[in-house]
């Protein structure tokens, strides 16, 4: 079997696949291009790879007999996993070899933001003796602002406790139980803002997050604000910082990651001395290196060799007879975590997960892990996957429960999730209709529904009044908006009734106003499955 090493790993893992006698390891001394590596793959069955090299779909598609692409690293960004997922092809990750070698840089990066120690040594190089120009600030009694409160986050919270730090903290997802833990005082982001001295940000990169710091947010924060990234490139609008930077607004940042890596020769970041910068070395610790090395060594030779399956983002820990028997639960969990996710609100305390009828007869742990990545894939972003959804729960302080009810209703299998938040509870249920190729969402916050969970859908609270569904379609039709199927549940006539639409398209922001205009319509929302 070959495998393609294609990025540096750390020769211990070299040497995990060189003494496996099955394998012919070639390790390539170089990072290749697209254009470079598509002749070398016709016969290649695994390839490991960090940051540098992408696995592209055009890749993939040269590569006939490729069966597992490992990343020695957490996030995937470089992969096309879709592509991968569609080809059959096991896409894994190494979720927790590098989360103290980040921490520890962005505490380094935070003391020398505070005492200008790049700069200091610069000047001494270049035969200075300037005291002057380069006093600092204590850390002792300054308050520390964290955006994201996952693994790393909560290392660099520890951290800084210990300096003697306050710490804030923002995560729309932690709960407040969680935070108490931590020592940390949890906030919105207009209340974090202007108390910090220092900012640091540790999110995925998403629709969400990216930009979040941005010439609106500076001006909320304290004067002279320094800011921290060693998370993912963009999140911090770069151009937006140089502004912040060059009007006294903000006093010095630290970068480790770009929105264009390598970061080019001529980016004016490179011209501010108030930015210290790194290229992208969160991961790049002997140790860290030595860690996701060795994982996904074993990872890759484990599956290659026994068909097991450990670290995959977009495959559960299972084997394939027990994986077959519950794929269209995969399916169904995942599109009721992603309801559930959009209808309930960010913060959560609890979540609980039934299965009735056959589906309790199943082995749950996957099935749960698949519910709970479409929940979490908001918090998340995209290095939310099968593996570590359990841990990201539980760094959230999310507590998530698992139940197999006997209880007798009107479907033989079922699967039903609630989240409370507070005196807050949002629900969805759901089975299978006819076939396990054909799955419905039958409950809504108790209400009976028939949905297929797929595409956009739109839910409104409304009085059970005549006209109600024609004025509804009249307004979709002006707006251009096709309604595929359509579900409408009450509990008394002439109460309120739940409305549930599938589209075929968003609606826009003016016919969703159009529709709130109605003083008998309420709760309008919109779900992407």
């Amino acid at each position: 079997m070959n495998v393609m090493i294609c990025d540096p790993i750390s020769p211990k893992g070299i040497a995990l696949f060189q003494q496996v006698p099955e394998f012919k390891v070639t390790v390539l001394e170089k990072r290749l291009s697209e254009a470079d590596l598509i002749p070398l793959v016709a016969e290649v069955e695994a390839m490991v790879v960090r940051s540098e090299t992408k696995i592209t779909r055009k890749l993939i598609e040269a590569a006939p007999k490729l069966k597992v692409v490992g990343r020695a690293g957490v996030g995937v960004d470089n992969v096309d996993v879709e592509a991968a997922t569609q080809r059959g092809i096991v896409v894994m990750n190494t979720p927790s070899g590098n989360t103290i070698s980040t921490a520890e840089l962005t505490f380094s990066m935070l003391m020398a933001l505070a005492r200008k120690i790049p700069q200091a040594h610069m000047s001494m190089k270049a035969g200075e003796w300037n005291r002057k120009s380069f006093q600092g600030t204590e850390l002792y009694n300054k308050t520390l602002g964290i955006l994201g409160m996952g693994r790393i986050g909560t290392e660099v919270a520890r951290r800084a406790i210990a300096f003697g730090m306050r710490v804030l903290a923002y995560d729309p997802y932690l709960a407040l139980s969680r935070a108490k833990a931590l020592q940390v005082e949890l906030l919105e982001l207009d209340e974090l803002y202007p108390r910090c001295d220092f900012i640091t940000v540790h999110m995925p990169m998403s629709d969400e997050t990216n930009h979040m710091i941005n010439t609106a947010a500076f001006a909320k924060m304290k004067k002279g604000v320094r800011v921290l990234n060693c998370a993912r490139g963009g999140i911090i609008d770069e151009n937006d910082l140089i502004t912040a930077i060059k009007g006294g607004q903000c006093a010095g940042a630290a970068l480790d990651v770009y929105e264009t890596e390598p970061l080019p020769g001529d980016s004016p970041l490179r011209q501010l001395p108030q930015i210290i910068m790194t290229p992208h070395l969160g991961a790049s610790t002997e140790e860290a290196q030595e860690n996701v090395g060795i994982e996904v060594a074993e990872a890759i030779t484990d599956y290659l060799l026994n068909g097991a399956v450990r670290n995959a983002v977009n495959l559960p820990n299972l084997d394939a007879k027990t994986y077959a028997v519950v794929k269209p639960y995969l399916n169904l969990a995942n599109k009721l975590g992603k309801l559930a996710a959009q209808l309930a609100p960010k913060r959560n305390d609890r979540l609980v997960i039934t299965y009735g009828g056959k589906a309790a007869t199943l082995p749950t742990d996957p099935i749960t892990r698949s519910l709970l990545k479409g929940f979490l894939e908001l918090a998340g972003g995209r290095d939310v996957n099968q593996v570590n959804v359990r841990s990201l729960a539980n760094s959230l302080g999310l507590l998530v429960e698992e139940i197999k009810s006997n209880e007798e209703i009107d479907y033989n299998e079922w699967l039903h999730v609630a989240v409370y938040s507070g005196d807050q509870k949002v629900s969805a249920g759901g089975t299978f209709y006819g076939s396990h190729n054909h799955p419905r969402i039958v409950r809504v916050n108790s209400h009976p529904v028939e949905i297929v969970p797929d595409g956009v859908i739109f839910l409104m609270s409304n009085k059970d009044r005549p006209g109600i569904v024609g004025h509804i379609g009249t307004l979709m039709g002006r707006h251009g908006v096709n309604i595929a199927g359509m579900s409408l549940s009450r509990q008394q006539a002439g109460g309120t009734a739940l409305t549930v639409l599938n589209l075929d398209s968003v609606p826009s922001a003016e016919l969703l106003a159009d529709i709130q205009k109605d003083p008998d319509i309420s709760n309008v929302r919109i779900a992407k499955l």
